[in-house]
């Protein structure tokens, strides 16, 4: 039996730790010989929920669940731990800007970052999921100095996915037939979804979809799901944003599908010309617990105008937050 890896998770009660939750505890993340034990964080008001998750939890009895910890103190849900997921954050309220928002977030990340910074397992992963993700994860990474700065990642791993059904769905085919779809940049309105080196059962992407759909369609779609989301269902992504971390974790750790590269926004070590330091969606390919961002793509002036833009973004946001860091 291996030692149980230490999970931490935060906003633990939420809608996205619904689905996520009894997914790890069952293997799914880290692999069905994996023991793992689950350090929940919630904020006080919420425990009383928590408890309950707990409870669904054990009645589960997943095999791999060695213990459970609830908790509304950091330093002992991020003690000793090896992986972190930073589900819980402030969300958009009516009427909130943007730039509200990334202060609100960004006192909490700062504040998470100097904790994990003390008590966490230096190569500890991270996965940043509370919006503005990429944005957080910088915050956090710039809190934590004596934490392996590679682990410090955000999710993009869920526009990725909507990525590849929307392809799928055009070109009349199944997701498992397409390889090499990118996200560059933020999670937001800005990220770039890129199909130039897509492919359809090994058949050029852009061979098979017009020009005009991948950019004035298929890029707004993916960029915009999570508007149409909250649209549809009054709240926004649950069960695809745990399905998104769960990908994300697991191919970090256990490695990535040969051949096919997935999207993880990591700190830039300046490829492509991206600020050393943002935290910016790549595609990547993971092996061996870590990842490497594909090198040396052709980018087309149109798709680099996009990253560009969407770089801007995190540089204005990083401005707004110069206080926290």
């Amino acid at each position: 039996m291996k030692q149980p890896m230490r999970v931490a998770v935060t906003g633990a009660a939420g809608q996205i730790c619904y689905s996520l939750l009894f997914r790890i505890a069952s293997g799914e993340m880290l692999g069905n010989d994996q023991p793992v034990i689950l350090q929940l964080l919630e904020i006080t008001p919420a425990l009383k929920v928590l408890e309950a998750v707990k409870m669904e939890l054990n009645d589960c009895a997943f095999p791999l669940l060695q213990d459970i910890i609830v908790t509304d103190d950091p330093k002992i849900a991020f003690s000793q731990t090896d992986i972190a997921l930073m589900v819980g954050a402030k969300p958009r309220g009516p009427g909130m800007e943007r730039a509200d928002l990334l202060k609100d977030n960004g006192k909490i990340f700062s504040s998470l970052g100097k904790v994990i910074n003390e008590v966490a397992n230096k190569n500890i992963k991270i996965c940043v999921v509370g919006n503005p993700a990429n944005t957080n994860a910088y915050i956090l990474a710039k809190n934590a100095p004596s934490i392996n700065q590679r682990n410090i990642t955000a999710l993009t791993r869920l526009d990725h996915n909507r990525a590849l059904h929307q392809l799928a769905e055009k070109t009349e085919t199944t997701v498992s037939a397409i390889q090499k779809v990118i996200i560059w940049g933020n999670h937001s309105t800005t990220q770039v979804p890129d199909i130039t080196y897509a492919t359809v059962s090994n058949d050029r992407a852009k061979d098979k979809v017009d020009d005009s759909w991948w950019k004035d369609e298929f890029m707004p779609c993916v960029g915009k799901r999570g508007a149409a989301v909250i649209a549809a269902r009054g709240s926004s992504s649950a069960a695809s944003a745990a399905n998104g971390i769960i990908d994300h974790m697991r191919d970090w750790c256990l490695g990535s599908a040969e051949g096919d590269w997935v999207s993880m926004a990591v700190p830039s070590d300046g490829s492509y010309g991206v600020q050393a330091g943002l935290i910016y969606s790549y595609p990547v390919t993971c092996q061996n617990g870590d990842y490497s961002i594909v090198q040396n793509l052709d980018i087309s002036d149109f798709v680099q105008s996009k990253m560009t833009e969407s770089e801007n973004e995190l540089k204005s946001e990083a401005e707004l937050v110069k206080e926290l860091i």
